[in-house]
């Protein structure tokens, strides 16, 4: 194993496999500096002012003079907001139609989708009926659930927002958005929303201005209306005891992989992130894509920096100005709300040797694989494109995500370099670690081990499709870690966007 990794043959700088003494020679340079794994060294003089390259691609500015054999890293990187000059449509790379349609063994429902998991779940209109909701879900323990082997469980789905907000504009829209993507949910058999009764988010607006109709398996109700907390938690275990039998009887059928929607994640990263897992996930999201399934890419934050190269795979100008467009909308935010860009990367992706949000970009970008962008939605819109997508997101893990089952998403696939302990329902999370000594120490935690590019002699091209054909055995029932170790109850986390009142 060579002890740097080159990305291209412009780079200024290389990135060390392992720790580095000063003294050492490596890609033709005497190492000056202590170099931790995972860590940049430059490779030539990079003057002050001027760009360091990764990927071939700019990811900061020389704070100093940096010389050859020196630790690059935030002590000597400068950020400055992107200036690109966009093109859209000049790198169109359709994926090859698969000859064969891949199958998995999902939930057919009577909207035409089709769920990967069968889950009967309790949505909240507001804070305030939080808590009637967790107890008419922990009312149904192991033992009731039993007798229901087709029923994977009944779950809340609350949040800290819904009142204290405006009636209409961003955060009142994205968070209906929300209640109607968990309402018409694939994953889910039945549904039942709690509200208050006196919140600004109303429950019957929402049924209005989506055209939920009431039935056996899709029911709501108001504390207010019920006449208290104690009654209300009576009445909701009874109207989901009801659902459970209705639930129950579905089954698994054989369904094309085009009917799967994956949610490409990552978090906690590390330098190793867009070398080793992220790429590999793009594979795999290719090999969906052949088979006329989508994939969704979010965190706009996190592509920042790298959006020049999806707006090339646009299949459209107008596909193109939507995700310029949010990039201008996140850069106005974080300026007026006296942030930067840069924020991101976080403590944890520094150790782990990322520097800037323009470096963390260019390898979180690598998840959406080389097929054309076929689409840019809104946060938790419903995603109406097939291929790979886009959707507008904050970078905090448990946000986005719920944003892109709100959108659709029946599985969501998750790559983390530091060590992430993230899982969601009702679309169950893959975990993918991007370095074998993380994943030997969070065996429970990880699915897949990306870290064999680096360490085991695997290709990009052979883990993505560990990846491709682990989405269809989750997909058909497989559980994976994260779901064995009960995570999802708490990650539920609508992004709030204005002013809380």
């Amino acid at each position: 194993m060579a002890d740097t990794v080159r990305l291209d043959s412009s780079d200024n700088v290389v990135t060390a496999v392992r720790q580095l003494a000063p003294g050492s020679e490596v890609a033709g340079t005497v190492v000056a500096d202590p170099i931790p794994s995972g860590h940049k060294l430059a490779t030539q003089p990079i003057p002050a002012g001027t760009p360091v390259r990764k990927y071939a691609q700019v990811i900061g500015y020389a704070a100093s003079d940096i010389a050859p054999g020196t630790h690059v890293h935030t002590h000597n990187v400068a950020f400055r907001n992107t200036e690109a000059d966009y093109e859209f449509s000049t790198d169109l790379r359709p994926a090859t139609p698969a000859a064969v349609p891949d199958m998995f063994m999902g939930y057919r429902r009577d909207t035409g989708k089709v769920g990967t998991r069968n889950y009967i779940a309790i949505v909240t209109s507001v804070n305030c009926s939080a808590t009637a909701a967790r107890r008419i879900a922990d009312a149904f323990g192991p033992e009731e659930l039993a007798a229901y082997p087709n029923v994977d469980g009944v779950c809340a789905f609350v949040h800290g927002t819904g009142c204290g907000m405006g009636g209409d504009g961003e955060g009142f829209e994205a968070l209906q958005r929300v209640m109607w993507g968990y309402a018409r949910h694939p994953n889910h058999a039945g549904v039942l929303m709690v509200g208050l009764g006196c919140e600004m988010n109303q429950i019957d607006w929402l049924l209005e201005a989506y055209g939920l109709k009431q039935g056996p398996l899709f029911q709501v109700m108001n504390i207010q209306g019920v006449a208290g907390l104690r009654r209300t938690i009576e009445a909701g275990i009874e109207k989901v005891r009801a659902m459970l039998p209705l639930a129950n009887a579905a089954n698994r059928t054989p369904c094309p992989a085009s009917e799967l929607t994956v949610a490409l994640q990552c978090g906690g990263s590390d330098a190793w992130s867009g070398i080793t897992a992220n790429p590999a996930l793009g594979h795999a999201c290719d090999l969906l894509v052949a088979q006329g399934g989508t994939g969704v890419l979010a965190e706009t934050p996190e592509i920042y920096g790298a959006e020049h190269l999806l707006t090339c795979r646009a299949v459209d100008a107008q596909v193109g100005e939507r995700l310029v467009n949010l990039i201008r909308w996140w850069e106005d935010y974080t300026t007026r709300n006296k942030g930067s860009m840069d924020n991101n990367p976080s403590p944890g992706n520094k150790k782990g040797g990322l520097t800037t949000i323009l470096e963390k970009s260019l390898g979180a970008a690598a998840k959406g694989g080389t097929t054309p962008l076929t689409g840019v939605f809104r946060y938790a819109e419903e995603i109406r494109a097939k291929g790979f997508t886009f959707m507008d997101s904050p970078g905090y893990d448990p946000a986005s995500v719920t944003g892109q089952i709100a959108a659709g998403c029946n599985l969501v696939c998750f790559t983390t370099g530091r060590g992430s302990a993230f899982g969601s329902k009702p679309a169950p999370t893959i975990k993918v670690a991007t370095n074998s000594e993380m994943y030997a120490r969070m065996t429970e935690d990880m699915d897949v081990n990306a870290g064999e590019i680096l360490t085991g002699g695997a290709s990009v091209e052979e883990k993505g499709r560990e990846i491709y054909e682990l989405f269809l055995r989750v997909a058909s029932g497989e559980v994976t870690k994260s779901e064995a170790q009960g995570l999802g109850d708490y990650e539920f986390v609508p992004w709030q966007i204005g002013a809380v009142m």
